[in-house]
C-alpha cells in the first residue's frame, strides 16, 4: 500500500519537526511507500522555514506553501489534490494524532471500505469545544444527510480516487467531509488514541465551529429554505385562524373596536417572520455571489517539488 499523509500546518513551527520525524519512523513498517505533504496554510510565523527544511531533511516530504491563510479545509483541498499515491491520511498538525495510531487507520481501510475516521476514546476538548462540535456533526447528519457524520474527524484515511469528488469544488466555502460523503457510503469508523495539543492552543475557537455549521448548511443544504416555507405556512394558518376569531366576535358583538394588543401581537409575528425569511433567503444570495466572483478555493505561491511539476511557475517573497 502507498500512502499520501496530508498535514495542513498553521503556526506549527514547534511541532511539524517531532511530527514528521516520527511518521518518517512509523509508515516504512506498514506501507511499501509513502510521502509527507506539509500544506502551509499561510501561517505567519515561521511554519514554512521549517517545512522547507524538513522537506529538504526527509526524501519523503514536500512542503506547498499557500499564498494566504484560506482554511483547514481548503488547506486539506490542496494537499489532496497534490497526492500521489493510492491512500491518503490527513491528521493535524499539533500532535493531537499520534503517528503510531496511522496503522490503526490503514489496518480499518478494508477492501469494502473507501473512509475511516479515527474517532478518540474519549473527548479530547473542553465542555463547550465539545458540545460545538456535536453540534455541527449533528447539522450535518440532519441537513446534509452524511452518512456517520457523528465519527467524523480531522483524522482520517481514504482511497485517493474518491478526490474525483471534488473536481467541481471551488470557491472559498469548502468542506472535505462532505465531498467525501458525495463520493462514497463506505464509510467506516476506529478508535483511536489521541493526545493533547503540544504547542499553543486550537485556533478552532466555538464561534468559528458555528460559523462552520451555518456555512455548511446554508452552503450545501436547501433546508433553511424548506424550512422557511413551513414557517410561511404556519404564519398564514395562525393568521387565517386570527382573523377568523376577529370577525366571530365582531358578529357575535362580543367586541366593538379591535384591540391594540391584537394589531401590534400580528404586526409583530408577522414582520418578524418576513425578517427571518428575508435574512435566510438573502444569506443563499450571499453564497451565489460569492460563488459568481470566482474566488479560489487556494492558491499555492510556492512548493518544494517543483522538479516533479515543471509546468509550475512558483512566486517569493
Amino acid at each position: 500500500m502507498l500512502v499520501s499523509v496530508v498535514v495542513p500546518c498553521y503556526r506549527s513551527a514547534r511541532t511539524l519537526p517531532r511530527l514528521v520525524e516520527d511518521l518518517s519512523h512509523v509508515l516504512p513498517e506498514v506501507t511499501t511507500g509513502f510521502e509527507i505533504v506539509l500544506v502551509v496554510d499561510g501561517s505567519p510565523d515561521d511554519t514554512w522555514q521549517v517545512a522547507s527544511e524538513l522537506a529538504n531533511k526527509y526524501p519523503e516530504t514536500r512542503a506547498l506553501r499557500l499564498a494566504r491563510n484560506y482554511g483547514q479545509h481548503n488547506a486539506l483541498i490542496a494537499g489532496v489534490r497534490s497526492a500521489r499515491y493510492e491512500v491518503v491520511v490527513t491528521m493535524d498538525d499539533d500532535l493531537q494524532h499520534p503517528a503510531d495510531q496511522v496503522p490503526v487507520l490503514l489496518r480499518s481501510l478494508t477492501d469494502d471500505i473507501d473512509l475511516v475516521y479515527g474517532v478518540p476514546k474519549e473527548e479530547e476538548h473542553g465542555v463547550f469545544r465539545s458540545f460545538s462540535s456535536r453540534m455541527v456533526k449533528a447539522a450535518m447528519a440532519s441537513t446534509l444527510s452524511v452518512q456517520n457524520a457523528k465519527s467524523i474527524s480531522a483524522f482520517r484515511a481514504f482511497r485517493t480516487f474518491l478526490r474525483d469528488g471534488f473536481d467541481g469544488l471551488d470557491g472559498p466555502h469548502a468542506s472535505v467531509d462532505v465531498a467525501l460523503s458525495w463520493s462514497t457510503t463506505r464509510i467506516a469508523q476506529t478508535t483511536v488514541r489521541m493526545e493533547d495539543r503540544a504547542d499553543g492552543k486550537s485556533n478552532y475557537t466555538t464561534w468559528m465551529l458555528v460559523k462552520h455549521a451555518l456555512t455548511l448548511i446554508t452552503g450545501y443544504s436547501t433546508e433553511p429554505l424548506r424550512l422557511v416555507g413551513y414557517l410561511g405556512f404556519i404564519c398564514a394558518v395562525f393568521g387565517i385562524g386570527l382573523f377568523g376569531v376577529i370577525i366571530y366576535k365582531y358578529a357575535t358583538g362580543a367586541t366593538t373596536v379591535a384591540g391594540f394588543t391584537t394589531i401590534a401581537s400580528m404586526v409583530a409575528l408577522f414582520s418578524g417572520a418576513q425578517m427571518l425569511a428575508l435574512g435566510v433567503l438573502g444569506e443563499y444570495v450571499g453564497r451565489l455571489h460569492s460563488g459568481s466572483m470566482g474566488r479560489p478555493t487556494y492558491v499555492i505561491r510556492e512548493r518544494t517539488d517543483v522538479d516533479a511539476h515543471p509546468d509550475i511557475t512558483t512566486e517569493t517573497d
